[in-house]
């Protein structure tokens, strides 16, 4: 069965590309001043981080008014712009990772953005509605994050790996947490009061949809899926690693996971706009294949003295490859459709 639901797409709105540019010379002024977000780049850096994400924000927010007001907004749009914002969690993720000097925990801020995302998108697939929190991610949470960058252009990035209890110390009673560097303990508070709850309500209300349709609950989760072999496969490559690619390369994890994030959400929303059944959507495995080949790569250095068959570098420079051409794929099928 064919589907075609963007034959009547118009995007007079400002080019998706041009503010997914902002986010993307963010990413890579973080590469270059701080290659494994381990140290502190110019204070300038942290200031056009903050700025950049500014203008992501107002341009996405732009963006979305114009095409309603020119009644341009089509179903390609709205893949196109939450493509776009998937994207848009690793790159910012890697600016952000720069600017408090996360190191390896940087992945883990890109988990913490692109879980909440696709839960969300995962439930407009049933609610036919993007709902929102009061307090959410896409509004105040970007708004907290550049504030943190130009907070960061005043104090210097070594602010945050101070121990929490040093850095704030209004707040240095507060246990377990105040004897950890100041990054960390932000990662622990969003997942504690950010994250979770906003999985539990996204999940709550797929949960009360699929009662009102007297549906199964396990189909539902089961297209969840394909997001979690993604996070349990790199986390795997991660542990596995004899070259530590989370600390030593973390802008190629990061991206790569990304670009194959990107295209899970494209697919999900794909079969939400095609109303494709409910369940699992093997077809999103795809940016999923090269995991296995990169973990049996890791595994081969306990066979060879530490050694991996292929450097891992290289690895991983064909892990953003094969992602970045299978999401671009894609996006080409979508566009010529």
């Amino acid at each position: 069965m064919s589907c075609n639901p963007f034959g009547v797409a118009s995007l007079k709105s400002f080019p998706f590309g041009c503010r997914f540019m902002f986010l993307l010379t963010s990413a890579l002024l973080g590469y270059i001043y701080s290659p494994r977000l381990d140290s502190a780049p110019p204070r300038w850096v942290n200031f056009a981080h903050g700025l950049l994400l500014f203008l992501y924000q107002t341009f996405d927010a732009v963006d979305g008014k114009q095409a309603r007001r020119t009644n341009s907004s089509s179903p390609l749009g709205e893949l196109f712009d939450h493509g776009c914002d998937a994207l848009a969690c690793a790159f910012e993720a890697l600016a952000y990772g720069s600017t408090a000097m996360c190191g390896r925990s940087t992945f883990w801020f890109w988990v913490i953005s692109a879980v909440p995302f696709y839960f969300a998108t995962w439930e407009s697939y049933f609610t036919n509605t993007l709902i929102l929190p009061a307090v959410n991610g896409p509004t105040e949470g970007l708004m907290l994050i550049y504030l943190a960058h130009f907070f960061t252009a005043i104090v210097g990035s070594e602010w945050w790996a101070l121990q929490f209890g040093k850095s704030l110390p209004f707040l240095s009673w507060v246990p377990i947490l105040s004897e950890i560097p100041t990054h960390k303990a932000v990662l622990y508070l969003m997942i504690a009061f950010a994250v979770i709850p906003t999985l539990t309500f996204n999940v709550s209300n797929v949960h009360k949809v699929v009662q009102a349709r007297k549906a199964s609950m396990l189909l539902a989760l089961a297209m969840i899926y394909p997001f979690v072999v993604l996070l349990v496969g790199v986390l795997a490559w991660g542990y596995l690693s004899p070259a530590d690619i989370m600390g030593n390369y973390p802008h190629l994890v990061v991206v790569g996971s990304g670009l194959a994030f990107g295209y899970l959400v494209g697919r999900l929303i794909l079969a939400h706009l095609c109303d494709e059944p409910k369940g699992l959507k093997t077809g999103m495995c795809m940016s999923l294949l090269y995991l296995p080949f990169a973990i049996a790569n890791a595994l081969t250095a306990k066979l060879n003295d530490g050694v991996p068959l292929v450097d891992e570098s290289l690895v991983l420079l064909g892990y953003c490859a094969f992602t970045g051409m299978v999401t671009c794929y894609e996006g080409l099928c979508i566009g010529n459709t």
